[in-house]
């Protein structure tokens, strides 16, 4: 969708116009899902933290910057809203390991990774090992092509850390893959893109 048009869209949603909130959803939510997957283990959590995501881009519309691109935007609503996730998801986990022994199941196979081939179901299984923090640098720097300087902005973390992050993430991933060709990197913007 064309800036213009998002931007009409925008100005509409600010009136209250729920068609253009619709239209704006329709338009972003494959990429936001795509995203969150990676994010966010498991399926039920992802559409909670969806739920999240565009109520706040719905009642802090007010707040968007005209000068800056929609999605940089709407991915800070993703981060900001993913890490609230893992705080509510923390205090739960403390509360529930006081009760009783948790036992957690780590299913890193879904619906959308049983779509991709053999390769790129090892390297998305290989993203999700990674730390959290290095899984969000290297999913903003491959997935939507983000500079590194522009994920700092969006993180809100000094572009040194950024760095790190990315360098950490990068050499994690050859140890997970093995020898990941440089080429290999470069495609991981076709993981996933057969289906939110």
């Amino acid at each position: 969708m064309k800036n213009e048009d998002m931007y009409e869209l925008l100005l509409r949603m600010k009136d209250g116009d729920q068609q253009a909130f619709h239209t704006v959803y329709e338009a972003t939510y494959q990429d936001v899902y795509r995203t969150l997957s990676f994010l966010v283990d498991h399926q039920q959590d992802r559409e909670d933290v969806m739920n999240e995501i565009y109520m706040q881009m719905w009642t802090s519309l007010a707040n968007y910057d005209t000068n800056r691109p929609f999605n940089f935007w709407l991915h800070g609503l993703v981060i900001r809203q993913v890490q609230r996730f893992r705080v509510k998801s923390w205090r739960r986990f403390r509360i529930f390991e006081r009760i009783c022994t948790f036992s957690r199941e780590e299913s890193y196979l879904d619906q959308d990774t049983a779509l991709m081939d053999e390769t790129n179901q090892e390297l998305s299984q290989s993203i999700r090992k990674l730390t959290d923090k290095q899984r969000a640098v290297i999913i903003f720097r491959f997935y939507h092509d983000y500079t590194l300087e522009e994920i700092a902005t969006l993180l809100e973390i000094p572009l040194g850390t950024v760095k790190s992050r990315y360098h950490a993430g990068l050499e994690a991933l050859r140890k997970f893959v093995g020898n990941l060709p440089p080429e290999r990197m470069e495609r991981l913007n076709d993981i996933g893109t057969q289906n939110p």
